[in-house]
């Protein structure tokens, strides 16, 4: 991760790691990764609605902040609070939100039941899917043809971006809400969490293969309250899974989709609600009720930093210290 010197190209601070945080207080709030220092503050003052989820773009020029039904796209290297693009258009409280890899398009879901894609280039709504349950987390596939939603409905589906239908549906544990969905950066599973704690896992196989598209390979207890979050690691060698019992777990992913836990992350006091790993997957940024937001060391378990200064529940975090 980090690097500690700072770059020419940002006198104010190193902005090869972009750390970013949302809360309840209505904050979002810019890191320096290694001090624990806030470097920026966007207050939106005289603005209403939580930030429900944060997203940083490949290149690390934009971020995009969920706030209840909109969408604020900011400038990182602007000390400006003034959003350069605003998306509306949603009903209800935004859930979550992702740029495709090249950055031309965002998408978002909703718990009014609609999955959204958002042309930045235009600053225009470029389609509308209708889930019809209330969306809870949607991922863009490594492919960037195809988006995997899952929602209150306890439902998972595929949709393809180039026939604009959805594909492939699964339901794990009937209607048990699907909380939160993550996609190996090779393409090669898909795990989702359940809002009992209950993780599942498939292995993605090739449209071309004469196999199921999603091979149920394993299912496994994660946590036995509410799960949040669970997220594979960009090296796809570790999910980490966030929950209301204070912990982050981080299993250990075989070859063969063996799911291992190998350390329970301690030291949040309350929910922990998100988490996003380094581009090396050697540190978890986690986010909590706590008012607090952690960085953690893979290798060791521990906490290496602690960043102080939202004053209600930290909600979401985002994290991008790769090549931008």
């Amino acid at each position: 991760m980090p690097t500690q010197t700072a770059t020419k190209s940002a006198p104010r601070h190193d902005m090869s790691v972009i750390l970013v945080t949302g809360s309840y207080d209505h904050e979002i709030r810019f890191w320096e990764a290694w001090s624990g220092i806030c470097s920026r503050t966007i207050a939106r003052a005289g603005e209403t609605g939580q930030v429900n989820r944060l997203a940083i773009s490949p290149d690390k020029r934009l971020l995009a902040a969920a706030i209840h039904k909109k969408v604020n796209i900011y400038e990182i290297a602007s000390s400006s609070p003034t959003p350069v693009i605003t998306f509306e258009g949603h009903a209800s409280n935004i859930t979550s939100v992702s740029f495709h890899s090249q950055g031309k398009w965002l998408v978002t879901g909703s718990e009014d039941g609609t999955i959204k894609i958002w042309d930045l280039r235009s600053a225009q709504l470029h389609r509308n899917y209708n889930n019809e349950a209330p969306v809870n987390d949607v991922c863009v596939h490594p492919n960037q043809g195809e988006l995997i939603s899952c929602d209150q409905a306890g439902r998972i589906k595929q949709w393809d971006l180039s026939e604009n239908i959805c594909t492939h549906e699964l339901t794990p544990a009937g209607d048990v809400p699907i909380r939160s969905v993550t996609l190996a950066s090779d393409g090669s599973c898909l795990v989702a969490g359940n809002n009992k704690g209950k993780c599942y896992v498939w292995k993605i196989n090739e449209e071309t293969s004469g196999l199921p598209r999603f091979q149920a390979v394993t299912k496994f207890q994660a946590h036995n309250k509410y799960l949040t979050r669970c997220l594979i690691s960009p090296d796809v060698k570790y999910l980490a899974t966030c929950s209301a019992d204070t912990t982050v777990k981080i299993w250990s992913i075989s070859p063969n989709f063996e799911f291992k836990l190998e350390k329970v992350l301690q030291g949040h006091q309350r929910w922990v609600w998100d988490c996003a790993f380094s581009a090396d997957s050697a540190y978890l940024v986690t986010a909590s009720s706590d008012h607090t937001a952690r960085l953690w060391e893979m290798a060791s378990g521990d906490t290496v930093r602690q960043y102080n200064g939202h004053h209600k529940a930290a909600v979401c975090c985002a994290l991008h210290d790769g090549a931008g």
